[in-house]
């Protein structure tokens, strides 16, 4: 392993000699899921905290640990820093074809912030109960790196190589813009990704029980970002005097037309493909005139379309004044934009007729909504993991509401599939677990994992 800046190793390691019976292509997968279970346990222990705006836990802990974990089955991992603490950690493994495109995995160290005091356990306690890992980042997303460094750390114990270089990227700083962490090393270190083309990370691959089937969405694009900050200027002044600019004014009603739009439905390519597969899996009609309705008939099958046929602008922060007796020159808001593949343009011209002509806006961040090929042969090799895993597979594409690290390596050229996979118990809100209260993954469906990984790893 290698460092870019001072400091040496840290963290536990792992026991090599934990039995299992083989599956998944060769790899042991009690093992490899038991490994998993605890690589995901000490990971969650690592409060790497990201509140945003640059505020965060460092990285650089949990990044020393991952780097370890690799330098104890012979891959040598770089850690590069952004910013004192913001560490990343990346590795390429060598594959048998040099002439073969190289694959990059890649998911971010970071988390949001939990309360413990909402919490039935300790959020950084990594406790293991009920067959469950439980805590932040067990789903969002450690759950995903230890079944990534599970399987990579199996394979290599095993002597078995990808046909192309394997490029890992373990990242800071997803839960906020990616300034420190996706953005950064694929502007500052691009080498490390010369000749990827596609990606897996996270948001996919899970199961979803709906009316008997067992659905799995693959994603194959997302929404794109526009976080914004609004301000209204007027007159300052005393506030016992009339206010014919009233900037708060202004700001609120602006904020009001925004929240009260309601956006029309757009059905992208990638949307009409997983509606489709959805009719096909579940075995009835979905009426595309009337998708509201069709997502709240189809529960959590509707889950996967029902951010996702419109745009969005969500307003959540406020800010003006300091005193209740003056009236402030300026107010300004913060609004979480997102726009489907293709309407980038009309979205921010129905923002701009919204706002009026006394609001300006500027981006806090700008993303593009990046898209992949449900047709191409990764999102079947990927299908195919699953169905071997799981015969009562169906898996489908989807398109993410929100947005992941796909977008940096997006600018580079690289189409990133949403595939960290699991299976799911009927009884758990995978969904609600994302920045949810009680975060926990199940040790089964880790196990699952490791050995969807390995057999989709066999086709790299």
């Amino acid at each position: 392993m290698r460092f870019d800046q001072a400091g040496g190793t840290a963290g536990g390691t792992v026991d090599d000699t934990a039995g299992g019976d083989t599956a998944g292509g060769g790899t042991g997968g009690g093992r490899a899921g038991a490994e998993a279970a605890a690589i995901c346990a000490d990971l969650i222990r690592f409060a790497t905290v990201n509140r945003g705006e640059g505020v965060a836990e460092p990285e650089r802990p949990a990044a020393e640990h991952v780097a370890g974990l690799l330098d104890e089955v012979g891959v040598q991992a770089t850690i590069v820093e952004s910013a004192p603490g913001r560490a990343s950690v990346l590795a390429r493994l060598p594959g048998t074809d040099p002439s073969h495109p190289a694959f990059l995995v890649h998911g971010h160290l970071d988390v949001v912030p939990a309360d413990p005091a909402e919490w039935t356990v300790p959020p950084f306690s990594g406790e293991v109960r009920d067959g469950y890992v439980w805590g932040r980042g067990a789903v969002d997303m450690k759950g995903s790196l230890a079944m990534t460094l599970a399987t990579v750390r199996a394979r290599l114990r095993e002597g078995r190589r990808t046909r192309g270089d394997l490029v890992l990227a373990f990242l800071a700083d997803e839960e906020s813009t990616g300034d420190l962490g996706s953005r950064y090393v694929a502007r500052e270190h691009r080498g490390f990704f010369e000749g990827c083309t596609e990606a897996i990370s996270e948001s996919g691959g899970f199961s979803v029980d709906a009316g008997g089937a067992r659905i799995y969405p693959i994603a194959t694009g997302e929404r794109g970002t526009t976080w914004m900050r609004l301000t209204a200027r007027g007159t300052a002044g005393h506030g016992s005097k009339p206010a014919p600019d009233n900037a708060v004014a202004e700001i609120a009603h602006a904020v009001s037309r925004l929240a009260s739009h309601e956006w029309p439905v757009r059905l992208t390519p990638g949307v009409r493909a997983l509606l489709d597969a959805l009719a096909d899996a579940l075995g009835t009609s979905i009426d595309h005139d009337r998708l509201d309705a069709e997502a709240a008939r189809l529960g959590r099958a509707g889950h996967l379309f029902a951010g996702t046929i419109r745009n969005s602008a969500n307003p959540t922060r406020l800010d003006a004044g300091y005193k209740v007796n003056v009236v402030p020159g300026t107010a300004t808001a913060q609004v979480d934009g997102r726009y489907l593949p293709g309407t980038g343009e009309e979205f921010l011209a129905t923002v701009d007729r919204l706002l009026g002509p006394k609001v300006t806006r500027e981006f806090i961040n700008y993303e593009e909504a990046p898209a992949a090929d449900p047709a191409g042969p990764t999102f079947a090799a990927l299908a195919g993991a699953l169905r071997a895993e799981d015969p009562l597979a169906r898996p489908v594409p989807y398109v993410m509401a929100g947005g992941t690290d796909a977008k940096s390596f997006h600018r580079i050229g690289i189409t990133s599939f949403g595939f960290a996979p699991l299976l799911l118990g009927p009884e758990l809100d995978y969904f609600g677990m994302f920045h949810g209260v009680d975060e926990r993954v199940p040790l089964d469906g880790l196990a699952f994992g490791t050995r969807v990984l390995d057999r989709f790893l066999d086709t790299r």
